[in-house]
């Protein structure tokens, strides 16, 4: 990767900023930006599974994740209401996942998918649910996500997706990639 360090980190305060603006970027087109206060209330609402994409110390990355029932996701129009996420909560819903332009096609997004993953293996869920926006249902199915195409996710668009895909079929490896299990 050109000798770039990367890591993958929590959210800081000093991060918001470059966090809004690589959103900005991906989602402003789709006419689905939702802006500082709601990011940054998803990430309040979640912390422990919510991350930066670090390099060479510059955000250059991130993803949001937090509890929802199934078949339930973020309101892009409302800020979160930060509650503890009930123990029976099993499911993890990937809200965000942005890798800022100049470093895509070098497999960060799958990093942080799979920090995410061996993260919500850690924590008990059983489920990882998303919303595929902008026709990218084929890239997430190609991760081992299923379409759920009775579910129509109102707010995020004319070709939004609703998926998820089970825990249990996952193994972490050494390495810190997580494959499918046969």
């Amino acid at each position: 990767m050109s000798g770039e360090q990367i890591r993958i980190r929590p959210i800081t305060d000093a991060d918001w900023d470059a966090i809004v603006a690589m959103e900005s970027r991906a989602y402003t087109a789709l006419g689905l930006s939702e802006g500082r206060a709601a990011l940054r209330s998803r990430a309040d609402a979640a912390p422990d599974t919510c991350f930066v994409l670090d390099a060479d110390s510059v955000p250059a990355g991130y993803l949001l994740a937090l509890p929802y029932p199934p078949f339930g996701y973020p309101d892009l129009e409302r800020t979160e209401v930060a509650v503890l996420p009930s123990p029976s909560a099993r499911n993890l819903h990937l809200h965000d996942i942005v890798v800022t332009e100049r470093l895509r096609g070098r497999g960060l997004g799958q990093r942080l998918l799979n920090h995410l993953t061996l993260t919500a293996c850690s924590r008990g869920f059983e489920r990882i649910s998303l919303i595929a926006v902008g026709r990218s249902e084929p890239f997430w199915s190609a991760r081992g996500f299923t379409a759920y195409p009775g579910i129509s996710p109102g707010g995020y668009g004319a070709n939004a997706v609703y998926m998820s895909r089970s825990m249990s079929r996952l193994h972490a490896r050494g390495d810190g990639r997580v494959d499918q299990a046969s």
